[in-house]
């Protein structure tokens, strides 16, 4: 399990935070941080996304209103127990999506300046009400998809793949790292068919085709976050030497931290 730099050992500060006092004398230009379900530390592989998910809850359900300062960076990054530089990255991420302001000079500090994403230039649908729609087949589909997928992932593993069967995968691996927005989500679903098709299950193949299918407009729907790809980008190719190499385990493992990834994203961003 991957340990975000810089978070093992909490301060002092923390365990003030992580009880509720308030900030040390310090810190009173910054607002303190609310002991708040939210701001729970963040456990897992997948800290980017989490703390991406973590800040938009905060921000559709109130607790930091549009207009107001988010807590200070200090603060903060010590209540989620993440590294500031992974902190920045989830800050920048939702600036970028057009959830967040950064704003410079004595009363500056990064603000809410909307609880909905930007929408894009070619008029990105909405994402809320798309999962609105789906109510609780959100949730079914995205713990079904964690067990198809890895499953798939350690399948193929343990196949002894002929030649035509992992070239197929490698350069399915090669055209998911497009970043054009308009072919970027179709490489990426056609590199989960490919690891499905893998495992040598047509069954298992058709079960993931359709939770794909299921999930296909969620996730056309959510920002663009060039941190998020990056790091989609590294499990895909973790994934697939795992599999390329024998390593039924760590397929699975490594499948489970990227559909764990993605959902937190998903509940996150658009519940």
């Amino acid at each position: 399990m991957r340990t975000d730099a810089g978070t093992a050992e909490p301060t002092a500060t923390a365990a003030r935070v992580a009880s509720g006092d308030p900030a040390s004398a310090g810190d009173r230009g910054a607002a303190a941080v609310p002991a708040l379900p939210v701001w729970r530390p963040v456990r897992g592989g997948n800290a980017f996304e989490i703390t991406v998910a973590r800040l938009v809850q905060a921000i559709k359900l109130g607790m930091v209103r549009v207009g107001e300062r988010l807590p200070a960076e200090r603060e903060l990054a010590e209540r989620l127990q993440v590294s500031r530089v992974t902190l920045r990255e989830a800050i920048a991420a939702l600036r970028d999506a057009g959830y967040l302001e950064s704003r410079r000079g004595r009363t500056g500090g990064t603000f809410v300046v909307s609880a909905l994403p930007a929408r894009g230039a070619g008029g990105r649908p909405d994402a809320g009400e798309l999962a609105r729609e789906m109510g609780d087949r959100l949730h079914d589909a995205l713990d079904f998809r964690r067990v198809l997928e890895s499953g798939a992932a350690a399948l193929a593993a343990n196949r002894s793949l002929s030649a035509p069967e992992r070239q197929h995968l490698v350069a399915a691996l090669a055209a998911s790292r497009d970043r054009d927005p308009l072919t970027r989500r179709v490489s990426d679903s056609r590199l989960h068919l490919a690891i499905a098709a893998a495992s040598g299950s047509p069954s298992l193949a058709a079960a993931v085709a359709d939770v794909q299918l299921t999930l296909d407009r969620l996730l056309a729907a959510i920002p663009v976050i060039d941190r998020n790809l990056d790091h989609s980008d590294a499990q895909h190719r973790r994934v697939v030497d795992a599999i390329l190499g024998g390593d039924p385990d760590g397929a699975r493992s490594i499948m489970e931290e990227h559909c764990d990834g993605t959902a937190e994203l998903l509940r996150g961003l658009l519940v």
